[in-house]
């Protein structure tokens, strides 16, 4: 197992080097640039040129993308142009606001989407069957934003049963460790901070589940129904086996294999910032942040934000391919 993980990481290296040149190339391909953040639109030619110098932008490109690496292997990301703070900074700030966004979301979604899509498939034909089909067929096509102002206007505004904005209520004044609110508050023993940091979660975490737990439920139910028809689970069943060794040991077991990496790609993909779930709740994580910084052409926080997201990303689908050598031990000899 050790050496499979290391093959994997060694693996990731070239990956992470491809990203950099692609994000290097694209923030440099972007209209404007960061004089035009810092002096506005009527900035002149001279005060442009000189900021540029400032900022090393004048060099050769080999040069800037050198100097780039090197401030990323040290994790000197920059000082934002908007808000005159480290880019790590902000990022440490925020970032845990998104993991539990993304952990809310993807619990709902595994939760829901895996029983529901066994269920399915296990009673083919039947009305939860085609119930649970045309539902992820809504999930996925509502937009994300659009059931976030439904949710946020009838649970918020109308019913007043969950918060409308924010990761937790100010007034609670809880004390901050690792920035991420429920675990604070658990640390701390403040159960009503931990508590309203948790619901604060829930009308996002529905929200940013939507697509997700759509693409869960699908999945799940194509990979039992071809698992099903396999000669291995009737002649597990001709053997009288009982039920729950069939669907634990030869059904899920081997059904697995797509849903893990589908959950993985999702966990990538929520993880790289959930932009509009964000912007309706008002939620602090990076992927509010992350727009407001391409508004700005806020470089620095564009530049560090994005390579660091790449990074759990890539993270994310190692802990998937290590999944994968869990679940089928042949995935390593492969």
């Amino acid at each position: 197992m050790i050496r499979f993980i290391v093959r994997r990481l060694l693996q990731l290296i070239p990956t992470l080097f491809g990203l950099s040149i692609l994000l290097f190339i694209w923030l440099r391909r972007l209209p404007g640039g960061p004089e035009t953040a810092i002096l506005g639109e009527r900035g002149t030619p001279e005060l442009r040129a000189q900021i540029r110098k400032n900022l090393g932008l004048d060099e050769p490109l080999l040069i800037q993308y050198g100097r780039f690496m090197k401030r990323m292997l040290q994790l000197d990301l920059g000082t934002s142009i908007s808000t005159k703070r480290e880019v790590m900074t902000e990022f440490l700030e925020r970032f845990p606001g998104t993991v539990e966004l993304t952990i809310t979301a993807m619990i709902i979604a595994i939760g829901v989407g895996i029983p529901l899509g066994y269920l399915a498939a296990r009673r083919r034909g039947s009305f939860l069957d085609s119930a649970s089909v045309g539902g992820s067929l809504i999930g996925i096509c509502v937009p994300v934003f659009f059931l976030a102002y439904v949710l946020k206007a009838i649970f918020s505004e109308n019913l007043h049963l969950f918060p409308s904005s924010g990761r937790q209520d100010p007034t609670l004044g809880a004390t901050r460790i690792t920035n991420f609110f429920v675990l604070d508050g658990l640390m701390t023993r403040e159960w009503d901070a931990a508590l309203d940091a948790l619901w604060h979660l829930i009308l996002p975490g529905i929200a940013l589940a939507s697509i997700p737990l759509a693409i869960i439920v699908r999945i799940t139910r194509a990979s039992v129904l071809e698992v099903l028809s396999e000669d291995y689970v009737r002649t597990a069943q001709s053997k009288g086996l009982t039920e729950r060794t069939i669907r634990g040991r030869h059904i899920l077991r081997n059904a697995m294999l797509p849903i893990v990496t589908v959950i993985g790609l999702l966990t990538g993909g929520l993880l790289s910032g959930a932009v509009l779930t964000e912007t309706v709740f008002a939620f602090s994580g990076i992927g509010a942040f992350l727009y407001e910084a391409i508004s700005n052409r806020d470089y620095p926080v564009l530049m560090g934000f994005i390579m660091i997201i790449a990074v759990f990303y890539v993270l994310v689908n190692l802990l998937v391919d290590v999944s994968y050598s869990l679940i089928d031990p042949r995935v390593r000899v492969r």
